[in-house]
């Protein structure tokens, strides 16, 4: 009896029997939103994600045409107190089971987001696909990378608007000690001579080729030139030869 109640015992511990390892957990899969309809938040796409599988993280991101100052133009709508609502481009979600994450992929692609015909989701299409061998990792790599790709795009646009503002200022007061010195040399009676400034346009690719036919054309003139004096010079040579030396025409 001793012995049946220790074997049913060792029985009920899994693994022991056996000696297989035990099963190894659902490796998480990510899944790609090409589109995002007005009005669709992040936590209306983990809601309905959630009916299919358990959904681990959700990113969505937001388009670059609603960052405004707070107090802008376009920050709040018509009625005092209405924000303007969020809008997103793409999104990431992630399921904790990449088998679930495959399934709903290949369901949910290219079929209505609102199942109901009043839904204003009705007539928008899921654009979803599975990323094969991607982490959320890759995701937040891609995004520190972008941020910081924004922050030096930012960084060289304030400088060169600061050297334009710094140039126009420095020209501002050349033109205003030009202007003083005007009139402290119209006071001697001496006179002002404005500098005029004469610049040499660059020839367009018109005008140099036009010019290099120009060339050519008096490139053949010149060669007919040379060649009906040459001719001529040579019709003098037998005239000559035929007045002086009679004789050796004759033979």
């Amino acid at each position: 009896m001793a012995g049946t109640a220790c074997g049913e015992s060792e029985e009920s511990i899994p693994g022991l029997d056996s000696g297989s390892p035990p099963p190894r957990a659902p490796l998480p899969g990510i899944l790609y939103f090409g589109f995002i309809p007005p009005g669709l938040r992040p936590g209306h796409v983990r809601k309905i994600m959630s009916t299919f599988g358990e959904v681990g993280r959700v990113f969505l991101q937001e388009a670059g045409e609603r960052r405004r100052r707070p107090g802008t133009q376009g920050s709040r709508g018509k009625k005092k107190g209405k924000r303007q609502r969020k809008s997103f481009t793409e999104g990431w979600v992630e399921f904790q089971n990449k088998a679930v994450a495959k399934r709903v992929a290949a369901s949910l692609h290219n079929s209505p987001i609102g199942t109901r015909k009043r839904s204003r989701f009705h007539d928008d299409l899921w654009n979803i696909k599975y990323l094969h061998r991607f982490k959320w990792t890759h995701l937040s790599e891609r995004l520190a990378y972008e941020k910081l790709v924004h922050r030096q795009r930012m960084r060289a646009e304030v400088s060169q608007a600061k050297r334009e503002t710094n140039f126009f200022l420095q020209n501002v007061e050349k033109s205003k000690g030009l202007e003083k010195l005007q009139e402290v040399k119209k006071k001697k009676g001496q006179e002002w001579e404005e500098k005029h400034w004469h610049f040499q346009q660059r020839a367009t690719e018109t005008e140099i080729q036009a010019s290099k036919a120009a060339g050519l054309r008096n490139k053949a003139w010149e060669l007919r030139k040379v060649a009906e004096h040459h001719r001529k010079s040579q019709s003098n040579v037998t005239l000559l030869a035929k007045i002086f030396n009679p004789s050796s025409e004759q033979e």
